[in-house]
């Protein structure tokens, strides 16, 4: 139940040292996003680079982890190597359930480790395991091997790694987390192979009873009967996210081929429905949820010796199917599963890789960069060279990958191509929607599509005004900044509604939490912004390459003044969030 501090491990790679401190603030900070905050602000350094080795790596949930379903997810919070800023990364699977049933609210991890290592916590354990053995091997490879050496607290138990390409400090390297999960983007991947760190197994091993209380029996109920009475998650089990490629393309918002098409009458050899029918295994669920909406797809190959099958299942989303399939002009269903699966062996971000080899594919055919720099043939539809090519990237097969293995962008100032590199903040999500969305995602803080829901509201609205659209933005990531710090999974929230999270909240102790959830948010996202400030973000510097300014959608041609106009609203809307919260909170 309601505990006044977060019970933090930390641990030091270098000492080979590990404490659990009481670290005061619960009724400011919430948990999960709002607790990242806090931690990076005790423990983090502003004014060193990524891979100092006394930059932390954090981990943590939010105070109605483990009580309710849907509160999920784990946030992980680091200065990134992308762009040396402080950011955010969350995923889903067992880590959050792991974490509570570890009797933690945060795992913090500073320092190098002499050597590889695996590092091993629960309630009663922490370990710093030799792993020279792993290194190199892909996620998958090292899934197996770790369930076999940790086989401890099955079923609640969380097993993090990484592949090549966080081992080689690939900026968009992401942290796999219990296989069909990811703390996909900024490169979180990397700052565990900085600190020599292999993989992270959290042992959910100690049992707590449940709330014996009326009010949070009644709650629960509630709450379950929301989600699985009302229709809300529907969608969400049945085709997911993949249901978005037919509406998008329909609506000309969808990107092709490096975005130079917003729509292709091949769509539905690639759609949800597709996959649904013809390429769905199964469907698997985070800890904690009722829904289901892991959705597994398999691929069949058969062994050419005896003629044997055998059978490979590929978690798909949309962001994905987007990127290597859309973006790369892929439309064979299976071989998107192959580019998926390959890419998520590597420890690659799906999202950053696609995007990045769509550049290096239009780089290649304008003739800025030649076959001696992708050392394999690129060309859209062609699914052989993008596999040999994502393998390249992952191992910095030579300096052009090494380049483009630290952004797109930056490969295409020492190559040229910035005005065809599809990067907005970082490379870009799937939604070619217009200005709304292309700001949205340039100046959000976490550059993604999740920091807003800009991408859902041009799909429904043709006309939105500059003051409409800056004062959207605002109360909308505020929104959900709180159900960040909860750590709501983002599907549930119209399920988790300020008044049912008041609910919840009570059910378990954390009245204040309830009493003042709105200033609280308001006040996490100035910490989280006054942070990301101060380690160098500046929205005036921030570019939107001129591919962008070309995109025709259902609403017709981008208005180039609109878009510039909302882009520099919008940066100066957040350089007045930060000075009115350090005259308010500092």
């Amino acid at each position: 139940m309601a505990r006044e501090y977060f019970r933090v491990l930390v641990v030091d790679l270098t000492k080979e040292r590990a404490s659990i401190e009481k670290i005061e603030g619960r009724e400011e900070f919430i948990g999960g996003s709002g607790l990242g905050t806090l931690l990076f602000r005790k423990y983090g350094l502003k004014d060193e680079p990524w891979h100092s080795d006394g930059q932390p790596l954090i981990f943590t949930i939010g105070p109605l982890t483990g009580y309710f379903p849907l509160m999920s997810k784990t946030v992980c919070a680091f200065k990134s190597p992308y762009h040396d800023q402080f950011t955010e990364s969350h995923a889903g699977g067992r880590s959050a359930l792991s974490l509570f049933f570890a009797d933690l609210d945060a795992l913090v991890i500073t320092g190098r480790a002499k050597a590889p290592s695996m590092l091993v916590v629960g309630s009663r354990k922490v370990e710093i395991k030799d792993a020279r053995y792993l290194w190199g091997l892909d996620v998958i490879q090292t899934g197996k091997i770790v369930r076999r050496v940790v086989d401890e607290s099955r079923g609640h138990r969380s097993i993090l790694r990484i592949g090549p390409a966080g081992e080689n400090l690939c900026a968009y390297a992401c942290i796999n987390a219990d296989t069909y999960r990811h703390f996909g983007r900024l490169g979180a991947g990397a700052v565990m192979g900085r600190k020599n760190l292999k993989a992270i197994v959290i042992l959910g091993d100690a049992l707590f009873e449940a709330p014996d209380k009326r009010e949070y029996k009644k709650a629960y109920g509630e709450i379950f009967k929301r989600i699985e009475e009302s229709g809300m998650m529907k969608k969400y089990h049945d085709l997911g996210t993949p249901a978005n490629l037919v509406q998008l393309n329909r609506l000309k918002s969808l990107p092709w081929r490096n975005l130079t098409d917003t729509h292709d009458p091949d769509v539905n050899r690639i759609s949800g429905e597709t996959f649904a029918q013809r390429h769905l295994l199964r469907n698997l669920a985070c800890s904690g949820c009722p829904i289901g909406c892991i959705h597994l797809g398999y691929i069949r190959e058969k062994f050419m010796k005896d003629h044997r099958y055998y059978f490979e299942q590929v978690a798909y989303d949309y962001e994905p199917i987007f990127s290597v399939g859309c973006m790369l002009g892929i439309t064979n269903p299976v071989d998107v599963l192959k580019l998926i699966l390959e890419i998520d062996a590597l420890g690659l971000d799906v999202i950053s890789a696609g995007v990045a080899l769509a550049w290096a594919t239009e780089a290649l055919q304008t003739g800025l960069i030649g076959k001696d720099h992708t050392l394999c043939t690129l060309r859209f539809g062609h699914t052989k060279g993008y596999l040999e090519a994502a393998r390249h990237l992952a191992m910095g097969a030579n300096e052009f990958y090494r380049l483009l293995a630290h952004g797109t962008l930056k490969a295409a100032r020492h190559y040229g191509g910035e005005d065809f590199s599809c990067v907005l903040g970082q490379e870009m999500a799937g939604y070619a929607t217009g200005e709304l969305f292309f700001t949205a995602q340039a100046l959000g803080f976490r550059h993604s599509h999740l920091d807003t829901g800009a991408y859902s509201k041009e799909q429904k609205e043709q006309d939105i005004d500059l003051e409409e659209a800056i004062e959207f933005l605002i109360q909308d990531e505020a929104r959900r900044v709180l159900l960040n710090s909860m750590v709501s999974c983002l599907f549930a929230r119209a399920v988790y509604t300020n008044e049912y999270l008041a609910m919840c909240l009570d059910s378990v102790g954390y009245h204040e939490i309830a009493k003042n959830m709105e200033e609280l948010s308001e006040k996490i996202r100035f910490w989280r912004w006054k942070l990301r400030f101060d380690t160098g973000f500046k929205p005036r510097e921030v570019t939107i390459p001129k591919r962008f300014y070309k995109v025709e959608s259902w609403k017709g041609k981008v208005d180039p003044a609109f878009l510039d106009s909302l882009k520099e609203a919008y940066g100066k809307r957040l350089e007045e969030l930060v000075s009115e919260g350090e005259k308010k909170w500092t």
